[in-house]
């Protein structure tokens, strides 16, 4: 499933590289949402990590997602996969 949201970057974190060579980085943007503003968390996986390079805190963006789901012992997860800023 694609998605799009629009907000302000609110936190950059650092690349992460697994012992597998899996990289990951992690992107929280602040959407409007009336009165309560909502920090949303979006992953940047393998080679889309690349893409926050020009990206500053601050910054007004557009990012296009897919929205992935899993169990794992019982418990179910969701993920915001970013492919596109």
């Amino acid at each position: 499933m694609n998605y799009e949201l629009t907000g302000t970057v609110k936190l950059i974190n650092e690349v992460q590289t697994f012992a597998s060579g899996f990289t990951k980085r992690e992107l929280i943007v602040t959407v409007p949402d009336g009165n309560y503003p909502q920090d949303i968390s979006l992953d940047f996986l393998k080679d889309k990590v690349e893409l926050l390079n020009d990206v500053a805190v601050g910054d007004e963006i557009t990012v296009s997602f897919n929205l992935r789901g899993r169990e794992y012992n019982g418990k179910y997860f969701n993920n915001l996969n970013a492919w596109k800023i």
